[in-house]
């Protein structure tokens, strides 16, 4: 299944999902004479629609979608929710999570012991240090602070974190920060000591390749718990956090 789907963006595969999970519930309560509620059946359906997900290599965070999208609508209908509470709900996703649905790559935030390994990673003489998809500013104002003789830039496409992240470097005054409101694809590597990123599995591949065409001999790259297929990192690093996360280094 994840072959026939490959080729398919996420949003479609968990649209054709549903539908056939919903053919395979209503199949279920024919079959064996079931008397469900419209809530039951619609926690059967989304069960059927996570499994499917599961089946067809969808992230995680499709499979909690997939589980909830049914049972959320009977509620919905159920108690008489306005739909402006939905949109509204959209609208605050829309702009924190923006291309998500596209690029499978959503808001993740690094840990503070992350940042205490990083740290111990970067230059003792100035150096430029990029975070791809920076989120609200933790990674760079933490360094900053620590290593004031560095420069961090920020890149996020996300309208909300990218906000955040330019208050927070502006408020806290970090003269040595900047962020972007940007695609991490648009931003030339080769500025960079240290190339940090914080993404998902799938764009690992495509953004190695990009490293490798672009980042200068002797710099750093970096990346949080996500590693390259068929790439082994020069050194890895068990963080003891809550995400059990590995910090990957590449020396380029």
């Amino acid at each position: 299944m994840k072959s026939l789907f490959k080729r398919l963006p996420p949003s479609v595969i968990a649209l054709l999902l549903q539908v056939t999970a919903l053919l395979l519930a209503a199949l279920c309560v024919r079959l064996f004479a079931l008397h469900l509620g419209a809530l039951l059946f619609a926690l059967l359906l989304g069960i059927f629609a996570a499994a499917l997900s599961r089946i067809a290599g969808l992230a995680s965070w499709w499979l909690i979608i997939q589980l909830a999208f049914a049972p959320a609508i009977v509620l919905m209908l159920t108690f008489e929710i306005p739909s402006s509470f939905f949109l509204l709900a959209f609208i605050i996703m829309l702009v924190v999570y923006w291309s998500t649905f596209r690029t499978q790559v959503p808001l993740y935030l690094s840990s503070n012991k992350v940042w205490q390994v990083l740290e111990t990673k970067l230059p003792d003489t100035a150096f430029n240090f990029v975070d791809l998809g920076s989120g609200i500013g933790g990674v760079l104002t933490y360094l900053a602070q620590t290593h004031p003789h560095g420069h961090y830039h920020g890149v996020e496409a996300a309208p909300l974190p990218f906000l955040w992240s330019w208050l927070r470097i502006e408020l806290e005054g970090h003269h040595n920060c900047t962020v972007h409101w940007a695609s991490l694809w648009d931003c030339d590597l080769s500025k960079y000591d240290v190339v940090f990123a914080y993404l998902s599995p799938v764009p690992m591949d495509k953004l190695w390749h990009k490293a490798q065409q672009e980042m200068r001999p002797s710099s750093v790259f970096i990346s949080n718990t996500f590693a390259v297929h068929d790439q082994a990192p020069h050194e890895s690093i068990a963080v003891d956090d809550l995400h059990n996360s590995t910090l990957y280094l590449w020396h380029m």
